[in-house]
């Protein structure tokens, strides 16, 4: 019994080892040249939009790539342990075309998938809303899509499953907002100073770096009349991802403003007017 296993790691086990090693250096130097050959000839726009097409490229050929070189091997291996390849083929062919009805979705999602990276609607690290879920891209196949929202919760989106996918970060960001002040108060100080808050914000670090165009007044006057005060819409521009951390240090800083000015930030008010005879009781 040695003597056969010996005899067969001489004629067999040496084919095995050196078929998997071959899968792996195969494996690896593929990757690298996948990453060099993305790296190299794929731009898009800014420096941190290249980055995130070449990422989201290179891990989506480098998971097609490890799928081949690794199912190349096993149909190597298969024969040394003495099972024929052919009859598992055909098989596979006679299945596959049993599973083609059913796996109808499996392949508008990998369709899907394909025209999501041929068109680059988004990359590995956008925030995304897909319908009506919204998060960080954390990972992107040819399968599907995985979402990360702000609670921490993943969803794992098939591809072919939605049909809107809105992309909030891709090339620059809007922030934008409502700002709500009393009908007493005077439009064109008030506007005049919103603008002057947002371009004093964009000249200071390290807003500057964020900011592509200072938050200020849209239009030439109010967007709205609300129930308790007039509606003036603001909107800038930022770099994918800041638009939220603008807004929240804009916000800060248009309230010390108004405090300073005395402008008024209007609260809902219940107005009473009595009815009926309010005679004063004895």
């Amino acid at each position: 019994m040695l003597e056969e296993i010996i005899n067969w790691l001489i004629g067999h086990g040496i084919k095995i080892a050196a078929i998997l090693i071959a899968a792996v250096l195969a494996d690896r130097v593929g990757k690298k040249f996948i990453g060099k050959a993305v790296k190299g000839g794929v731009k898009d726009g800014t420096e941190e939009s290249t980055e995130k097409r070449q990422k989201t490229l290179i891990r989506i050929f480098s998971s097609a790539l490890s799928v081949v070189v690794w199912l190349v091997a096993i149909m190597m291996v298969l024969p040394e342990f003495g099972i024929a390849v052919g009859p598992i083929l055909a098989g596979a062919g006679i299945l596959g075309v049993a599973l083609g009805f059913g796996a109808q979705y499996m392949i508008r999602d990998f369709l899907a998938g394909l025209f999501v990276i041929i068109e680059n609607q988004y990359r590995v690290g956008d925030v995304v809303c897909l319908d009506n879920t919204c998060g960080g891209v954390e990972d992107i196949t040819l399968r599907k899509t995985v979402l990360r929202d702000l609670d921490g919760k993943v969803y794992h989106i098939p591809n072919g499953s939605f049909k809107m996918a809105a992309n909030l970060t891709k090339g620059y960001s809007r922030a934008h907002m409502d700002i709500s002040v009393a009908y007493k108060e005077d439009l064109d100080k008030v506007m005049a100073l919103i603008n002057k808050v947002g371009k004093e914000m964009a000249e200071e670090s390290p807003w500057k770096e964020y900011i592509l165009k200072p938050i200020q007044v849209l239009g030439p006057g109010p967007d709205s009349f609300g129930e308790s005060g007039i509606i003036i819409k603001v909107l800038g521009e930022t770099k994918p991802l800041k638009q939220w951390d603008t807004l929240k240090e804009f916000r800060k800083r248009l309230k010390r403003a108004f405090d300073k000015e005395g402008i008024e930030i209007p609260f809902p008010q219940l107005s009473i007017w009595p009815r009926g005879n309010w005679a004063k009781q004895p």
